[in-house]
């Protein structure tokens, strides 16, 4: 019976309208929705790759620093009586 009915309703040429324009409607609703998650993916990659850079930074710059320490206490010593410390 069901069936009968939803049959006889797609036969009507308004009915087909109908659901033409819901399924165009549910298609462009979808598209929002994936591209909206998509910036989102997208969004969550720049906040890694900016965290990276800064994680990056401070290890090179450490690296940096310990190249130019002293090598033992005298050089130190040498270092505090030129005021280069």
């Amino acid at each position: 019976m069901l069936a009968t009915t939803l049959g006889g309703l797609i036969a009507r040429p308004w009915a087909r309208r109908v659901i033409r324009a819901a399924l165009a409607a549910l298609t462009v609703a979808l598209f929002l929705f994936n591209l909206r998650r998509s910036g989102e993916r997208a969004g969550r990659a720049v906040e890694r790759l900016e965290i990276l850079e800064a994680v990056s930074h401070a290890q090179r710059k450490m690296l940096e620093e310990a190249a130019s320490r002293p090598r033992s206490r005298d050089d130190l010593l040498e270092r505090l009586r030129d005021g280069e410390f």
